[in-house]
């Protein structure tokens, strides 16, 4: 058995989620906040048996895209913020980060 746990971000959750429903893999839910753009991620827990691990990866990469964002960067901490002038910046984000992690032993109450 295996733990997948995939961050993505919250535009994805609501979509991630309903396919995962619709291929009976049962997960659970957690808020998570990034710490690059300290934007809002969810973070999925998924159990899966290990010949079904390659379903799942599949179902996340069909259902959480990467898009291009303009972010206003923060100011640098220290320094004088006076001739600091902040211009948007394009980063990617979007997609999914996914960790496969062994599990040995599963019980369930």
């Amino acid at each position: 058995m295996k733990m997948v746990i995939a961050v993505v971000q919250d535009k994805d959750s609501n979509r991630l989620a309903d396919a995962l429903v619709k291929h009976q893999f049962r997960a659970t839910k957690l808020a998570s906040t990034g710490g690059f753009l300290k934007a809002g991620n969810t973070t999925f827990m998924i159990g899966v048996e290990d010949h079904r691990v390659d379903d799942v990866l599949e179902i996340i990469k069909e259902n959480c895209q990467s898009r291009d964002q303009l972010v206003a960067p923060v100011s640098p901490m220290g320094g004088n913020a006076d001739a600091y002038v902040p211009y948007p910046v394009e980063v990617k984000v979007g997609g999914a980060t996914v960790f496969v992690l062994p599990v040995l032993n599963f019980q369930q109450f």
